[in-house]
């Protein structure tokens, strides 16, 4: 039976690296790192990295991820592009018979917004799992401005940018986290009612954040994204937006 290691790497900073996270790259024998393209080489880079600073005798085998099919509907194009991504997995395992220990390095955790479970559940035989907690890239954020995630005994919604673009700002929330954002659908309030709190490549060097009324942080946001990007050639970023109260 295959166990499979998905190893929460933190948001970018090799020092989100927990003790536990070490312990399980060491004992794997064999490390999936995904090529997201042209661009992206330096996210592969990265976890090639991470790996080399625990180990020099790591088995790296890479892959390249497959393109989402964008003319189905959304829910369906996730759901093919997980097939397609598991059987990748499969492929690979299957030439590589001796191996039992596999491992994935995943940004943040994989409990969140990641599809690496999902994926991993499509394997068949079905795997051992062992889950190794990371840094989330909410963590990172409140931790890079410095404020806390809730306001006093007030609860957080987390969501993402396609939900608040199409359903708008969800009902009894005060503070709502949104991540995977690709639109920047906070461009959809009133940006007098908000104040945001964004950032981008949280923990990593090229790390840039942004925090304002969202009337005024918005445009500011949206240029730097848009330079950040050109620069970079991808981007991941995550927000906080609190409603604001009579002050």
């Amino acid at each position: 039976m295959i166990h499979l290691f998905l190893i929460g790497i933190g948001t970018g900073n090799p020092d989100h690296l927990t003790g536990e996270a070490r312990r399980a790259i060491l004992d794997a024998d064999l490390f999936l790192i995904p090529h997201k393209g042209a661009g992206k080489s330096d996210l592969a880079d990265l976890r090639t990295q991470i790996i080399a600073d625990v180990r020099s005798d790591a088995h790296i085998v890479p892959f390249d991820m497959p393109v989402r099919d964008e003319t189905l509907p959304y829910i369906d194009r996730v759901e093919a592009w997980h097939d397609a991504i598991a059987d990748i997995w499969a492929q690979a395992l299957a030439g590589h018979p001796g191996v039992t220990r596999v491992a994935l390095l995943v940004w943040g955790d994989p409990s969140l917004y990641d599809s690496t479970l999902r994926i991993a559940a499509r394997l068949n035989p079905a795997p051992r799992l062992t889950v190794v907690a990371g840094i989330t890239s909410v963590q990172a954020l409140t931790a890079a401005h410095a404020i806390p995630l809730n306001t006093l005994n007030a609860p957080v919604t987390i969501s993402t940018g396609r939900r608040l673009r199409d359903h708008g700002w969800p009902a009894d929330t005060e503070t709502l986290v949104v991540m995977l954002d690709g639109t920047c659908a906070f461009q959809t309030l009133e940006g007098a009612d908000y104040d945001i709190w964004w950032g981008a490549y949280l923990g990593m060097k090229e790390q840039v954040l942004e925090a304002g009324l969202l009337s005024e942080a918005a445009p500011r946001i949206l240029a730097r994204r848009a330079a950040a990007r050109a620069d970079h050639g991808w981007i991941m970023d995550t927000y906080l937006l609190r409603k604001r109260t009579n002050r």
